[in-house]
């Protein structure tokens, strides 16, 4: 049985746990790229033995999203979501253990298979709860708890590395975010008991428009969303590695730097989900996707320090105001029934993309240097953005 939370429960309530909950899931997945340039130290690795790295958790948690997101649809989305903070938790215990490199690969295999059931499985509990012109606002709110754990894992990751190495990071924050995965079983459960008590119908979060909507629309902003998200994970997986061999910067500065990055989510995800709604959700999509390709282009031009701190602002600014957008507008055409799964093939084939296109950034990098490398990523979403948005042009009205 799925389950739903009701629109007549709490928004007060329900928002700010899933907020928690985005935060949790997230603090110790967003370990790996900050902490890289130690690992790497640490292992004496090469890029592409980094890009690896990354790479093991991303392509399992991608692939993972695909019979998460088909569960969350069958025998409850609460479950999932539970199951993904948890066992996060748990695969971050075996990863600050780990005294290899490929037990630390395993570790971070583990960690993406146990995760990949929170974003198939949480949009579709928040979009049951919110009337659907509010929808955009709704998950951007909800992207803050993500942007939150992106901002603080470089800071907190740097703060507890310099104690404890940065082994001691992965085992300090899985205990506290196994504690909370529980915590929040417990208060969603009683907030459905709640619902269930009001006798309020479940799954009446957005109208059934499937029916209504052209195809060509919706596999243009899949294709374009996935695009972009791909080569996003690319670039931002060297960016600390690209800090520290371009600029010179310490590796605890380089890590602390990706922190402008999705700082921005405070203010641009909820910016870009009400935007949404007032505007349309296609025109803030195809603003954001075009204007990230110059700002990837800038990155090799613009001199380190204030700069370059300006620039990721820019970059977070635009990557976290489309993400809530984009969702949004997948499961405005998709039958409630089925949201999870549809939202699980979204995640699956953008994390996969991005999984197998980051190792190839560091081949890429390590033949051909960070210059040509990114000046091609850039050059590339300018050209998705363009040739998608061409499409939607077509398709309008």
């Amino acid at each position: 049985m799925t389950h739903h939370a009701p629109r007549t429960t709490s928004f007060l309530g329900l928002l700010p746990l899933f907020v928690l909950a985005h935060f949790a899931h997230h603090l110790l997945t967003a370990l790996p790229v900050p902490l890289l340039p130690m690992i790497r130290s640490g292992f004496g690795l090469t890029y592409t033995q980094s890009g690896l790295l990354v790479s093991a958790f991303s392509l399992s948690y991608g692939l993972a999203q695909l019979p998460a997101g088909w569960l969350a649809d069958r025998i409850g989305r609460r479950i999932l979501v539970t199951l993904s903070i948890c066992g996060v938790a748990v695969a971050g215990l075996v990863v600050g253990l780990s005294q290899a490199y490929l037990l630390l690969v395993g570790g971070l295999i583990l960690m993406g298979v146990l995760g990949g059931g929170y974003h198939p499985a949480s949009p579709p509990l928040i979009s049951a709860a919110v009337p659907p012109g509010h929808l955009g606002r709704a998950l951007g709110l909800h992207v803050i708890g993500g942007s939150a754990s992106y901002f603080l894992a470089p800071l907190l990751g740097v703060g507890i590395a310099a104690a404890w190495g940065w082994r001691g990071t992965f085992l300090g924050l899985a205990v506290p975010t196994f504690v909370f995965g529980v915590i929040f079983h417990i208060l969603l459960g009683r907030i459905q008991q709640q619902a269930k008590e009001e006798q309020v119908e479940a799954g009446r979060g957005l109208p059934d428009v499937a029916s209504r909507i052209r195809i060509r629309p919706l596999v243009a902003v899949m294709v374009l969303a996935i695009g972009t998200s791909a080569v996003i994970t690319s670039v931002i997986a060297f960016i600390p590695l690209f800090l520290v061999d371009r600029f010179g910067a310490g590796e605890r500065t380089a890590a602390a730097f990706l922190s402008f990055i999705y700082a921005a989510g405070f203010w641009a995800a909820p910016a870009g989900g009400y935007l949404s709604d007032r505007l349309g959700k296609i025109p803030v999509i195809l603003a954001a996707c075009l204007l990230i390709g110059p700002v990837v282009l800038l990155l090799e031009h613009v001199p380190f320090g204030l700069a370059t701190g300006a620039l990721f602002l820019a970059f977070g600014t635009l990557l976290m105001g489309r993400a809530p957008v984009v969702e949004a507008f997948i499961m405005s055409q998709t039958n409630e029934k089925n949201r999870s799964t549809i939202m699980g093939i979204f995640y699956f084939s953008a994390m996969e993309s991005g999984g197998v296109l980051t190792p190839i950034m560091g081949r890429l990098i390590d033949s051909r240097g960070f210059s040509f490398s990114y000046a091609l990523a850039g050059g590339f979403l300018i050209v998705l953005t363009l040739g998608c948005g061409l499409v939607l042009w077509r398709e309008r009205g």
